[in-house]
């Protein structure tokens, strides 16, 4: 083999770059572990170790580079939520709502007549709503112009609307106006989720337009996150107090409140430390000659002055005398005096809600100004948080101006080339912001989102026209951000959730271990196979690569940021069974080089290029169904995509270079490699069966079951899950076993008609299904539909569970698909089975020259694919486990589709080869006897993935058997079709083709 050494650097290199990104998931077990210890069950204390060592440094990587545990945690192997529990929320900004209020809400018929047309032909069209709209009313009103004052002509649109503008140009602006909507509401979103305080949490924007997926592991009270999440925008303008001057006659340098903040808070706490009760405390009125004095003391043990300071042997004896300042630093210069502006302190982001707790007590309120409010700024430095001071200037405590007064604002450069934001208000805006800005010169103006400060620019002048630029220290990607928050003030449409997964904790880690022994067992059943039917030689080659194949695999998981799902590790599993296809073709290449009396290395070596042909073209068209999967997947489809395609590219490279580095290393030290055992060495070795005869017998047995599947599917139907219909499903664990009739008929008391209910795994565990006001959208609808659960399951649940007891322990997992998001996933679904049987007709019928090779594939996986839907209609309700259609089955059917077809172009690149090597032989005996050479290989690939599925089945968690029954069914009948079906059906179709084209000549 040609460069060697190229390859040996290029394994060892992936070696390293795996081990380098799978020592940040090590690091950060390391340090979770050990808080666990330090906490003995304890969650608070466990979660205020991690916030304590989250900036320390835990990994050292060869001296060259420090990282932090958050850091650590940012960058190690992502688990999905299925595996460690927590939300996933799936929200929506609809098109047509932002097109409505671009338009001012026009009354206009033709216009509300293009709407309703756009809805519906969405549907079923790949267009985006903006073009859909267009086509409407270009049908709806010939010659009609959007750009009309009665549409989109509006006052607010004038300036991005010219009049006579064409409507292909009102197009572009609307569409570009919704993409931004979008954007907006994207990164407001994005904000609003650093709120949860979880770890890793993930917002990303999702394949269809105007939807947003956003995962927030740990997450506890799922009611809060919808509330947060479906919030209308709140962007304010608010005039601040400064830290070290006061503004009004009579008012203080804000540092100073915050000092006799301070001090109150520490009476308080000591009349608590001497059971003094609250009411004694509010009465007592200190000394103003007292307060001036500690107030001196402290500024002096700020600055390093004062003998106090030096008294201060302990942070303990600090917190106890300055309980507010020990944890919140007050913005102060290196000498010691206030800096001004609106900030006042800084905190770390674990003192936050200690420091909220202590501002909230009256007595420290009340140091604090009436009209002062304490709001944190978005954005951590170094995990530190800034507070600022804010002023309420109005007798309705509401914001001078709100957000609505910007109509633009985009990122920009002042004339030193520094990143600035530009604004733009409108007409009432202007006004405000002239006054607003006229009366705080030389002082702070705070942008506040949703309750927190997203900038805090000071006014150097006062801006008339509505045209400003607020400046800062912010890099390009702050200042678009920033320009971001301020066009999404008032978003045009709100963004509501339509569907939400909230799996519990217990549930993620019964899902880790059921997922990781069936990952064990079958890794080490795929491991002994290979040993047993190819010897220790070229057994152990494969398993070092199988090994080799599996470390590379999570490193590149690891450094490309991807999500390890339940449906992630089967397809690892499935991947490892589908690496032993590229070894046994190799293997079983060089046996026929060494019985044609070749020697070792050459067999070695012509064993490995005539098996190339044959790998690469059942990769690849595994590979191309991969993509699709990936392209028109979502979720757990996606994340089984991605590891499809990752693992077989990597078993692609560890198979075909590592075993040969290591089979050619082992034959130039001895001539004694085998690659056979004596018990194998014979095994279905030049058998004679009469392939094409048996044809009609095949035809007949699967024409017969493709009509009861039929039969079955008309009449039983599929038990079509919630990703096709929509609704809303619970899993629920009881504390003793119950009959799903009783479970369904107290339900139907509380929704109106009885759910669906199912047992899961064991008698103690149900899956409820319900369409229960699935249409209707809001938080407060999710709540309702929540709450009669419990309430309808109360006589079932032990004696005395309240609701939160009910939501974290007996409530497992739950999930909600809405109506439009049912339709796209079904869609999506029909979509990818048809582009991936065309895909692979394309690919084989340019592959091998032939149309008939790929019409006899394509016929045969129709023939797979009918038959596995089929038994998910004739077997449901007759096995102990759920035949559910969801996105996991469909993920399944086409993975059967990849993987299946690979048995089906082995055969076909035999009979190529034949062809060329006995081209006097008649069409009938090369089919043949490429079907007889090639069914060592095809029994032993198939076994090998058929011994890991059953691993996986008997082993694995509830939750993933009916995924692995469809695969067993797939992998079992598309064995049998490869062989009797497609093979014999590009026969049957050469032959005819043949027959006519002579007939004509």
């Amino acid at each position: 083999m040609q460069n060697k050494g190229a390859i040996t650097l290029l394994a060892v290199a992936l070696a390293l770059v795996s081990l380098y990104q799978l020592f940040f998931t090590y690091k950060t077990n390391q340090v979770e572990n050990a808080a666990k210890e330090f906490a003995n069950g304890n969650p608070i204390k466990e979660k205020e170790y991690l916030d304590s060592v989250a900036n320390q440094p835990v990994y050292n990587f060869l001296g060259l580079a420090k990282f932090t545990y958050k850091e650590c945690k940012e960058l190690e192997l992502n688990l999905g939520l299925d595996l460690k529990g927590g939300m996933n929320v799936t929200m929506e900004v609809d098109v047509v709502d932002v097109v409505k209020s671009l338009a001012n809400h026009s009354t206009d018929p033709a216009f509300n007549q293009a709407i309703e047309e756009a809805v519906k032909m969405r549907v079923s069209s790949p267009k985006d709503f903006v073009t859909l709209f267009g086509e409407a009313f270009e049908k709806i009103a010939p010659g009609a112009q959007l750009a009309s004052p009665a549409i989109f002509g509006t006052h607010e649109m004038k300036e991005k609307i010219k009049v006579g503008a064409t409507n292909k140009e009102v197009l572009d602006v609307i569409r570009k106006e919704a993409d931004g909507a979008i954007d907006n509401t994207f990164n407001i979103l994005r904000t609003r989720i650093d709120r949860f305080g979880v770890a890793q949490p993930n917002i990303r924007k999702a394949d269809i337009s105007g939807r947003i997926v956003i995962e927030l592991p740990g997450i506890k009270e799922p009611q809060r996150v919808r509330e947060l999440l479906q919030g209308t925008a709140a962007l304010e303008f608010y005039e601040t107090f400064d830290n070290a001057k006061g503004q009004d006659a009579g008012e203080d340098a804000f540092f100073n409140y915050l000092v006799a903040a301070d001090q109150k808070l520490k009476e308080v706490l000591d009349a608590q430390a001497s059971n003094v009760t609250n009411e004694e405390t509010t009465t007592q009125v200190a000394d103003t000659t007292k307060v001036q004095d500690k107030e001196s003391a402290i500024l002096d043990a700020i600055k390093g002055e004062s003998d106090s300071l030096k008294t201060v042997t302990s942070m303990a004896e600090y917190e106890k005398e300055h309980p507010l300042l020990a944890i919140l630093s007050p913005n102060m210069t290196q000498q010691g005096q206030p800096m001004g502006g609106s900030t006042i302190g800084y905190a770390n982001i674990k003192d936050t809600a200690k420091i909220n707790a202590y501002l909230r007590l009256p007595q420290v309120k009340a140091a604090f100004p009436r009209n002062a409010r304490l709001l944190w700024e978005m954005k951590a430095v170094n995990g530190m948080v800034p507070l600022h001071a804010i002023k309420i200037t109005t007798r309705n405590g509401k914001a001078p101006l709100e957000g609505d007064a910007v109509i633009d604002a985009r990122q920009d450069y002042d004339q030193q080339g520094r990143p600035v934001v530009s604004m733009q208000m409108n007409g009432e805006g202007t006004k405000t912001w002239a006054r607003l800005t006229k009366d705080n010169i030389g002082r702070c103006i705070a942008i506040v989102l949703d309750g927190m400060v997203a900038s805090s620019p000071n006014v150097n002048d006062e801006i008339k026209g509505g045209s400003s630029q607020i400046s800062g220290r912010f890099d390009v990607k702050e200042a678009g951000d920033l320009a971001n928050i301020l066009k999404s003030g008032k978003l045009p449409a709100p963004a509501r959730i339509i569907a939400d997964e909230v799996v519990g904790a217990s549930l993620g880690q019964e899902a880790i271990q059921s997922g990781m022994w069936s990952f064990i067992i079958a890794f080490v059943l795929v491991l002994a196979y290979m040993l047993f039917f190819y010897s220790k030689n070229a057994g152990l080659a494969a398993d070092i690569a199988l090994l080799a194949n599996l470390f590379f695999l999570f490193g590149i998981l690891a450094s490309i940021g991807a999500v390890l799902t339940l449906p992630g590790i089967a397809g690892i599993v499935l991947t490892m069974g589908m690496a032993v296809d590229a070894n046994v073709l190799i293997y079983e290449r060089i046996q026929e080089e060494i019985r044609a009396g070749k020697g070792l290395k050459l067999a070695i070596k012509e064993g490995y290029n005539n098996a190339y042909s044959a790998i690469i073209d059942g990769q690849l068209t595994t590979l191309l169904t991969g993509f699709i999967l990936y392209y028109f997947g979502e979720g757990p489809i996606k994340g089984f995509a991605t590891t499809l395609i990752i693992g077989i590219l990597s078993s692609l490279f560890t198979a075909i270079f590592i075993t040969r580095l290591i089979l050619e290393r082992a034959a130039s030290k001895s001539d004694n490699v085998t690659f056979t055992t004596p018990l194998t060495a014979n095994w279905l070795r030049n058998t004679k069966f009469p392939f094409l005869k048996k044809r009609k017998i095949s035809y007949t047995i699967s024409g017969i079951v493709i009509v009861l599947c039929f039969i079955s599917l008309f009449t039983r139907g599929l038990d079509k899950g919630i990703d096709f219909v929509g609704g809303r499903t619970y899993t629920v664990t009881f504390a003793q076993d119950v009959q799903v009739g009783d479970v369904a008929e107290k339900l139907a008391g509380v929704y109106g008609s009885a759910p669906e209910v199912k047992t899961v795994g064991t008698a103690n565990n149900v899956k409820i299904t319900t369409k229960y006001r699935i249409a209707e959208t809001g938080a407060d609808v999710d709540a309702n539909v929540d709450s009669l659960l419990y309430i309808g399951l109360q006589e079932i649940l032990p004696a005395g569970t309240d609701y939160e007891t009910f939501r974290n322990v007996h409530l497992q997992q739950t999930q909600k698909i809405g109506p439009a998001v049912a339709e796209d996933m079904t869609r999506a679904a029909v979509w990818s089975v048809l582009f991936a049987l065309i895909g692979i007709f394309i690919y084989i019928m340019v592959r091998f020259s032939r149309w008939q090779y790929g019409a006899g594939a394509v016929v045969g996986l129709a023939h797979n694919t009918i038959i596995v839907i089929g038994a998910f209609s004739l077997f449901a309700g007759l096995l102990p486990f759920s035949l559910e259609v969801d996105q996991s089955f469909i993920a399944a059917v086409l993975t059967v589709v990849g993987y299946t077809i690979n048995d089906t172009v082995v055969v076909f690149d035999r009979i190529r080869e034949y062809r060329k090597l006995y081209p006097k032989r008649d069409d009938e005996q090369v089919v043949n006897d490429a079907l007889n050479s090639t069914l060592r290989r095809t029994f032993s690939t198939s076994l090998s993935t058929i011994v890991v599925l059953l691993a996986i089945f008997i082993f694995g968690g509830a939750s993933i058997k009916g995924f692995i029954f469809a695969l067993l069914v797939g992998i079992i009948v598309g064995t049998y079709s490869s062989l009797f079906i497609a093979t014999p059906i590009s026969f049957d179709l050469t032959r005819r083709f043949k027959k006519k084209v002579e007939e004509k000549k």
